[in-house]
């Protein structure tokens, strides 16, 4: 759970709804290793994460970003996607009665077939909870 600080270091608003947000994560899905709030550098590179959260299990391996807002992570995946060469996929959106994504103008073909792809994978999953209901 990305944040401009890392564990304690840091108060305030936007760190706290970080916080607040792990917290939750946590008592509702005990069984994810989610940890939070944590700076990028942290997240991702080991030798960060041993000086700045050396009792995480995911600090320094992370391998999903979760970002506190749209602001943070739209930039920030278009930045890695296109400075990298990496591979994005996203934004999904949740919590709406259907399978809804979004796309960028400036989407490539990639982006569109992995949007299509998830999308008829949350049609199917919404298909099976009618059937069964």
């Amino acid at each position: 759970m990305l944040s401009y600080s890392t564990g304690e270091s840091g108060s305030g608003q936007d760190v706290d709804k970080v916080r607040e947000a792990t917290r939750l994560v946590r008592e509702r899905r005990p069984d994810l290793l989610v940890d939070g709030p944590m700076q990028y550098d942290a997240a991702v590179e080991p030798s960060v994460a041993a000086s700045k959260a050396p009792h995480s299990q995911v600090a320094g391996r992370a391998t999903v970003l979760v970002f506190p807002d749209l602001n943070t992570g739209n930039n920030t995946y278009k930045a890695v996607q296109r400075s990298a060469g990496a591979v994005a996929v996203g934004p999904v959106l949740q919590g709406l009665r259907k399978p809804v994504n979004d796309l960028s103008r400036g989407a490539l073909v990639q982006d569109i077939v992995n949007t299509v792809a998830i999308t008829a994978i949350q049609a199917q999953g919404l298909k099976a909870k009618e059937d069964n209901a």
